[in-house]
C-alpha cells in the first residue's frame, strides 16, 4: 500500500487534477492499465473529494429488472424483493430523460457512453470496493405495504458521498496511486507534443511534474463567486454554495489558456432549494442535509406573498436542479415552503435536521405572521386560493404523476396538489444553493480535450464536472455522480494508451 506522500516526484505517467468521485475513478482507472498514477487534491486531506463528499451518493443507471440490480446489490434481501416495486429504467428511459430535461441541448455522442456505460461502470467500481445500496429514503414511498421507487433513481453508494471518496481513496492508496493533498496545480506544461506535465504549488513552493499524460476533474466553477457573476449573470454571486470550496474553476481555466474549447452551458448551472441560512460554502458535518426537496407536497411563497413556480410540475428528480435558479430569482432570493399537516410524513429526513431555518403555527394567521420577510396578507390571500382551486375529486399519489392538480390560478400546480388547511403547519425558509456549473471543456469520445480547432490536445483528458456538453438549463437527480465515473474510467484508459503508446 502506498501511503499519502508529502514530497512530489519529478516524473510520473499520469497526473490527475482533482480528488472527487471522477478524478478517484480516472487513477484507478489508469492505474490498472500499469500507468503510475499521481493524483492532486487541492484540498487538505480533511476537505478531501470535491463535491463528491457532500453529495448523497446517488446514482442514476439503467436497469431491466430486479436481477440487473441484485447484481449491484447482492445483499437485497428475499424479504426486500419481495415487498418492493423497484420497477425498470431502461436504455430508452435515460435516453428520454436526458434529452427532455437538457432541451435537446445535450451532446448525443457522450449522453451515449453515459448511458450504455452506466450499470457497466458500477460494476467496475465494485470491483474497486464499492457498495450499493437502494436509496429507501429519498426515492421511494410505502404504499399499501410495498415500497415503489418513482423517477429513475434507484441506487446509492454505502455511506453516500462521504462512504463513496473514503473507499475510493482506500482503493487507490491499496492500487499503489500517490495522493497528494494541498497540492493546488496552477498551470499545465506543454511542449511541441502537446501536454507534459503540471506547475503545482505544495507546501508553499512551486513544482512542476513531468508527465506522459493530464487528467483534469477538478469540478466546475461554483466556488468562484467572479466567475458566477460573469458567467451564470447578475445576482449569482449572491447565491450559495453547496460543496466544496476548492472548485474554483482552475482546471477549466488551465486548459483555456493552453487553447482548449470551451463548451456546454456555460450560464447555466445545478442549482437547488438550500436552507435560507446556510454558511456561505458546503458543511462537510452536515452535507447535502440543507438541501429541501419536498416542496412537490408543499406550496412555495416569495416575499410578496405569492407563489411562483410549479411545485408539482414533475418529479423531484427532474425539477429540483433548476428550481433553486428560480428561487435566487424572487425578491430577496428567498421562499418559504410551507406544509400542513397531512403532507409532513412525506418529508425528506433533510428536513429533521438541527441547523434549519423553520416555523410552526397551528393556525395559518398564525402561521403566515412568523414568515420572515414575507407579506402576511398576501400570504394568506394566497394560500386561500390555492386551497379552493386543489382539484380534491382527484385521488393523491405520491408515487405517480397524479394529476392532482389546481384550476384557474395563473400559478398552477399540476400534480400533488393538497389544501393548506390542516394544522399543525410547518415552513420552511429556503434560497438558492449552486452544486455545480454545467460549462466546462469538450471532450470527445475517448475523453480527450479538444482544442479550439476541434483537434484533440495530445496528452489532455478531462473528467467530472468541468466537462460541457451533457447538462443544460436543468440535470437529471444521480447523473452528476455517474457521469463522473463514466467518464473518469474513460479518460483514465484513454490517459493509459496515451502512455504506452508515447513510450
Amino acid at each position: 500500500m502506498t501511503k499519502k506522500i508529502t514530497s512530489l516526484p519529478e516524473t510520473v505517467d499520469i497526473i490527475v487534477v482533482g480528488g472527487g468521485n471522477a478524478a478517484l475513478c480516472a487513477a484507478l482507472s489508469a492505474r490498472e492499465s500499469g500507468a503510475s498514477v499521481l493524483l492532486l487534491e487541492r484540498a487538505p486531506e480533511i476537505e478531501s473529494g470535491g463535491n463528491s463528499r457532500f453529495t448523497a451518493g446517488a446514482f442514476r443507471c439503467v436497469y431491466d429488472c430486479v436481477d440487473d440490480l441484485r447484481q449491484l446489490m447482492p445483499d437485497l434481501t428475499p424479504d426486500e424483493i419481495a415487498r418492493t416495486d423497484f420497477g425498470t429504467y431502461t436504455e430508452e428511459q435515460f435516453f428520454d430523460d436526458m434529452g427532455s430535461i437538457t432541451e435537446y441541448r445535450c451532446n448525443p455522442d457522450l449522453v451515449e457512453l453515459l448511458v450504455k456505460r452506466s450499470r457497466q461502470t458500477l460494476q467496475w467500481m465494485q470491483s474497486k470496493n464499492v457498495r450499493f445500496q437502494p436509496i429507501w429514503g429519498r426515492q421511494a414511498f410505502l404504499v399499501d405495504g410495498r415500497f415503489k421507487f418513482w423517477g429513475g433513481l434507484t441506487v446509492e453508494a454505502w455511506g453516500g458521498g462521504p462512504g463513496l471518496v473514503d473507499t475510493l481513496t482506500t482503493s487507490a492508496l491499496n492500487a499503489g496511486i500517490d495522493i497528494c493533498y494541498d497540492a493546488r496545480a496552477l498551470s499545465l506544461i506543454g511542449d511541441e507534443l502537446g501536454v507534459c506535465g503540471v506547475k503545482i504549488k505544495h507546501n508553499s513552493a512551486i513544482h512542476k511534474v513531468r508527465s506522459k499524460s493530464v487528467i483534469l476533474a477538478s469540478g466546475g466553477f461554483e466556488a468562484n463567486h467572479e466567475w458566477r457573476a460573469r458567467y451564470l449573470g447578475s445576482g449569482w454571486d449572491l447565491a450559495k454554495v453547496r460543496g466544496s470550496r476548492f472548485n474554483t474553476g482552475d482546471g477549466i481555466a488551465m486548459a483555456l489558456d493552453i487553447g482548449a474549447a470551451a463548451y456546454g452551458h456555460w450560464s447555466g448551472c445545478h442549482a437547488v432549494g438550500w436552507d435560507r441560512n446556510a454558511p456561505e460554502f458546503g458543511d462537510l458535518d452536515v452535507g447535502d442535509g440543507f438541501q429541501k426537496h419536498s416542496y412537490p407536497f408543499a406550496i412555495m411563497l416569495n416575499a410578496n406573498g405569492e407563489r411562483f413556480v410549479d411545485e408539482g410540475a414533475d418529479f423531484r428528480n427532474y425539477t429540483y436542479a433548476k428550481y433553486g435558479s428560480v428561487i435566487l430569482s424572487q425578491p430577496g432570493q428567498f421562499a418559504w415552503q410551507i406544509f400542513d399537516a397531512k403532507t409532513t410524513h412525506l418529508q425528506r429526513d433533510e428536513y429533521r435536521i438541527r441547523q434549519i431555518t423553520k416555523v410552526s403555527a397551528d393556525t395559518l394567521e398564525q402561521l403566515v405572521a412568523k414568515l420572515d420577510g414575507v407579506n402576511a396578507a398576501r400570504a394568506l390571500e394566497t394560500i386561500t386560493a390555492f386551497n379552493k382551486a386543489v382539484q380534491q375529486d382527484i385521488p393523491f399519489n405520491p408515487n405517480i404523476l397524479d394529476g392532482r392538480g389546481t384550476e384557474d390560478l395563473a400559478v398552477p400546480k399540476s400534480n400533488w396538489a393538497n389544501t393548506i388547511e390542516e394544522g399543525p403547519f410547518e415552513a420552511f425558509a429556503v434560497t438558492c444553493g449552486v452544486t455545480f456549473t454545467f460549462g466546462g471543456l469538450r471532450i470527445d469520445t475517448n475523453g480527450k480535450v479538444l482544442s479550439t480547432d476541434l483537434e484533440p490536445i495530445p496528452g489532455l483528458y478531462a473528467a467530472g464536472e468541468l466537462v460541457g456538453g451533457l447538462f443544460y438549463s436543468n440535470y437529471p437527480g444521480g447523473t452528476g455522480l455517474m457521469s463522473g465515473s463514466v467518464f473518469g474510467r474513460l479518460s483514465g484508459a484513454s490517459a493509459a494508451d496515451h502512455v504506452k503508446n508515447n513510450q
